[in-house]
């Protein structure tokens, strides 16, 4: 992505007018790599966002909601004690690094006023929120530790000195040494000069060096330095947008010559639009890595389960097999002498061909009989076990496939309540048994995702099994309709209209098929019958229903059309 120096230096621009002055009215951590603090400024509350997310680390304002949790980590803890109510005094970037810092004002206890520095690095997988004393450039603490095991360079743990991050080889591009002039006649080709740039100065990716070198080429300049500086200049004024290059979406500060997706006000609204799906999917991967893992565990063991039971009953096939032998043998008995192996009969079932019949030498020829007898007969009673258990195990299949589903979709937001419908189904462990507990749990049911259709009628999805059964068997009134995609795992979906429109019934399948497994499909079958029609089945698994007198409608789910109907 392009999180680079420039779009750094622009992000900084756009948080010093906004926040600059503000205090720190609240500091929580709802993930593991990323901090929000949220700042009062201009009578506003702004979250500002610091991730170190290996994958979508930035510093951003912004709107996407989050739960703070119920135990502070020690980083939050030293974050509150140091900067609660801290005033923001600046923010400044290193030269063009991806380095950002803020810097807060406060009186300690014995009402002297300190500085301190917060340092965002981005830099992937070595990203990091540092909580910096300034005056004895010592490191307070750091999202991520990093022991000197692990670098020797730089050890960021509490106490220790704060060192900025090794200095790249490379020119700053806002300095006066134009590179760019002379690289720009050496390098006519494109790619090659976006290359080269990238080489020379200090925070380009690939595709600030595309930018530039598309703007350096470009006509509409007198000169390559008019060009330059032109481009520089958009850092300070920047066009918000998200492109297509070499066929992949990305975000820059401005578009040149790319196509353009989508054009933003704010650099912190374009990166709440461009990471919220991608970042929401880490953050459930990451906490929901437990709840994976046993449901994938509990899938994988169900479905060899499947296969060995789908193999014996196979072998069931073959219970005539021992019936006949059982009443040839039967009919045949004076020919069969104790302490024979075999013995060779005419099969009457089958033209008087000759059968061959394998015996046990310590039995009497009709205990030969009665095992033939014995074994037919089990193999008979396994035929209605077997078709009980498979039916069972193909239930739990289903129901782990949705459960796999869920998670998938889910919201962090969403991961306890499927935890705990896990402990419930016996596939973890609970912790809190007790009947409080079950109430507390019960209490605590979150709601379903609400949308509105374009005719004013309310929709509700649930997003988690126990949410859809709440949904449909509690909240739905009976002449409401209910939807859900066709025979793959997906959110129950309830119209509050007892006469829907085609066009709402159209937007609450397409809704149906977003929230699914067939969600990137396109062409989703999606079933539609009224409450009434829908009965769940006793000790059925949560979000098992079974209907009747259904329809069904095709549609294909476009997330920008069901974004509207929120």
């Amino acid at each position: 992505m392009a999180f680079d120096g420039l779009f750094a230096h622009a992000m900084v621009n756009e948080l010093k007018n906004t926040l600059v002055g503000g205090r720190v009215a609240k500091i929580s951590q709802p993930y593991s790599n990323e901090v929000i603090l949220t700042i009062r400024a201009n009578r506003h509350n702004y979250p500002l966002l610091l991730s170190a997310n290996p994958n979508y680390a930035r510093i951003q304002i912004t709107k996407i909601p989050y739960e703070n949790p119920q135990t502070p980590t020690n980083f939050t803890m030293m974050l509150r004690k140091y900067l609660d109510g801290a005033k923001i005094q600046d923010i400044w970037q290193l030269q063009t690094d991806r380095v950002i810092y803020l810097s807060f004002t406060r009186r300690n206890e014995l009402g002297d006023q300190i500085t301190l520095l917060l340092s965002i690095e981005i830099m992937g997988r070595h990203s990091n929120v540092i909580l910096i004393d300034s005056q004895e450039n010592k490191v307070l603490d750091a999202i991520k530790h990093v022991p000197v095991q692990q670098d020797r360079y730089r050890t960021l743990l509490p106490g220790s000195t704060y060192r900025t991050p090794p200095k790249q080889e490379k020119t700053d591009p806002f300095s006066e040494q134009d590179f760019f002039s002379e690289l720009n006649k050496q390098f006519p080709n494109r790619d090659v000069l976006a290359s080269e740039l990238m080489k020379a100065y200090q925070g380009f990716s690939k595709l600030s060096g595309l930018l530039l070198a598309d703007t350096l080429h470009s006509a509409e300049y007198k000169t390559v330095n008019e060009a330059y500086k032109s481009f520089l200049e958009k850092t300070e004024s920047p066009t918000p947008v998200i492109i297509t290059h070499n066929d992949k979406i990305d975000f820059s500060f401005f578009s040149g010559q790319m196509e353009v997706q989508s054009t933003w006000e704010t650099l912190s609204e374009l990166l709440d639009k461009f990471y919220q799906e991608k970042a929401q999917h880490d953050r459930v991967k990451q906490q929901g890595a437990d709840l994976i893992k046993v449901v994938k565990n509990n899938l994988r063991k169900n479905e060899r389960k499947l296969k060995k039971q789908e193999k014996e009953l196979k072998a069931t096939e073959n219970a005539d097999f021992y019936r006949i032998k059982g009443e040839l043998l039967t009919t045949y008995l004076y020919k069969v002498k104790r302490g024979m192996t075999s013995v060779t009969l005419p099969n009457y079932y089958n033209n008087e061909q000759p059968e061959k019949i394998n015996l046990s030498n310590q039995l009497s020829p009709s205990q030969n009989a009665q095992k033939y007898f014995k074994r037919y007969q089990k193999l008979k009673n396994a035929v209605k076990y077997l078709g009980e258990q498979i039916r069972h195990t193909k239930s739990e299949i289903n129901y782990l496939e949705s459960l796999a589903s869920t998670i998938e979709l889910a919201d962090p937001s969403d991961l306890p309540e499927i935890k705990v419908e896990l402990q419930e189904q016996g596939y973890l462990k609970s912790q809190k048994n007790s009947p409080a507990a079950k109430n507390k749990r019960r209490k605590s049911l979150s709601k379903p995702a609400e949308f509105t259709s374009n005719d004013g009628t309310r929709i509700s999805v649930g997003k988690n099994n126990k949410q859809n059964d709440h949904l449909t068997m509690k909240i739905a009134k009976k002449s409401d309709f209910w939807l859900h995609v066709k025979n793959i795992p997906g959110s129950h979906v309830i119209v509050h209209s007892s006469s829907p429109s085609d066009e709402t019934l159209t937007q609450a399948a397409q809704i149906a098929a977003y929230f699914s497994k067939g969600r990137s499909s396109a062409n989703v079958a999606v079933d539609y019958v009224p409450v009434k029609n829908i009965r769940k089945p006793n000790g059925a698994k949560p979000g098992f229903v079974i209907y009747e007198g259904q329809k069904t409608i095709y549609v294909t789910p476009e997330k920008e059309e069901i974004e509207k109907l929120k």
